[in-house]
């Protein structure tokens, strides 16, 4: 029989009952032992079994993976081709010729990704509600998924506030994407590492994105209000220093 090095297991537990569940684990533990690298999927991007209620299924399936990584990719595009985009092409000389500050141009760009990320938002939440109310009326509490997607505005805000300050500061688009992508791409990595437990649970001091705690968010949690208060905080601070960076670099145009 195969004994490979490394076991990578998609929600291997589904469909097994208590019994079963524990003798599951207690094989993956002999594994271990042995040296074995084991990789549970689900469990790295924040999907796991066992929830009560229509919001904890929703956080389970939906905030781990679906609607982190499909928002941040339309930041990481928009974000790139908002001014780095532009002055890679030599198309930013067409912006400044106008009677326009720099500024004006800086803030204009922003208003575009930031509008991006709140209609996106916003059309999800409607399509959540909408899909809830048609398959599961009165199963959805709608003030908590207010309050959730109020706190997932602040994460995509701040992943947006990343990629538009590497727009701003670098006018090759290679390196706006490489860091306006790189950095939101490696956050992610570190909370996959720090979902899977154990010695890899330490990695979640090292990513933003453990600042958004759905869960926590929903049961009104001063410890998730408060981190997602920082990342909105966060990403006016990242949004003005891209402005000013803007405001006075040299373009080469």
């Amino acid at each position: 029989m195969h004994d490979p090095d490394i076991l990578i297991l998609d929600e291997p537990t589904s469909g097994l009952d208590p019994l079963m569940q524990n003798r599951f684990i207690e094989l993956i533990a002999e594994e271990k032992k042995k040296g074995k690298t084991i990789f549970l999927l689900m469990a790295s991007v924040g999907m796991s079994a066992g929830a009560t209620s229509l919001i904890g299924f929703m956080i389970s399936y939906l905030y781990g993976f679906i609607f982190l990584i499909f928002p941040m990719l339309f930041c990481i595009l928009r974000g790139n081709g908002l001014i780095a985009k532009y002055a890679d092409k030599g198309s930013m000389v067409t912006l400044l010729a106008a009677p326009v500050k720099r500024r004006t141009v800086a803030l204009t760009q922003l208003l575009v990704l930031v509008s991006g990320i709140l209609l996106l938002i916003v059309y999800s939440t409607g399509l959540e509600l909408a899909i809830a109310q048609a398959k599961y009326p009165g199963e959805l509490v709608v003030s908590e998924l207010l309050k959730l997607n109020l706190a997932l505005l602040c994460l995509h805000l701040f992943i947006g506030s990343i990629c538009y300050l590497a727009s701003c500061v670098f006018s090759d688009t290679k390196y706006s994407i490489a860091f306006g992508a790189g950095i939101p791409a490696l956050m992610y990595i570190l909370q996959m590492l720090a979902n899977t437990g154990e010695k890899a649970e330490m990695t979640k001091y090292f990513t933003f994105f453990t600042l958004f705690d759905a869960n926590g968010v929903v049961a009104g949690e001063n410890s998730a209000i408060i981190g997602a208060v920082a990342l909105g905080i966060g990403a006016i601070i990242l949004y003005t220093i891209g402005i000013a960076v803007f405001c006075k670099k040299d373009l080469h145009i």
